[in-house]
């Protein structure tokens, strides 16, 4: 498997957004408006590939220099429990400490908080409805000390 960025209306993005359609937007009766397509041009989009095939996305919003936002991340049904997941958050992690970012938050969907607990993200606050689901922030610290070898 391999980590890879996704430049916005690639291929690859062609691919990505066919992957969050059929896992997280169309079992809940969304699609994706051109508006909304155009909107992630700014954002940064991450995937890993297995022969070429992207299994697994996840897209970043710069909130500032030191704060991102993980969200739309989906993993191929035939590739979850598999550790690739995990292996996508850790390569976003490294890519985003390499651009200075500091920290992540997401809002996990309920059924998702376990995974992200197991690799270092706490819950923030309250549960609430977003898309019709209950979902939780949450947020990890990525900030690299100074002792930290490059």
């Amino acid at each position: 498997m391999q980590f890879t960025e996704i430049q916005w209306r690639s291929d690859l993005y062609d691919q990505e957004i066919e992957l969050r359609l059929e896992l997280l937007r169309v079992p809940l009766g969304l699609t994706f408006s051109e508006q909304q397509l155009q909107a992630e041009s700014s954002d940064l989009h991450f995937g890993m590939l297995d022969g070429g095939r992207l299994i697994a996305c996840a897209v970043i919003v710069p909130l500032s220099d030191a704060l991102a936002k993980l969200r739309q991340m989906a993993v191929a049904t035939t590739y979850q429990r598999q550790g690739v997941g995990a292996n996508l958050i850790g390569n976003i992690e490294s890519a985003l400490q390499g651009r200075q970012c500091e920290a992540i938050e997401l809002h996990a969907r309920d059924n998702a908080v376990g995974f992200y607990e197991k690799i270092g993200y706490r819950k923030q606050g309250s549960q609430f409805i977003e898309v019709s689901l209950p979902h939780w922030k949450m947020t990890k610290s990525i900030r690299k000390f100074a002792d930290d070898v490059d």
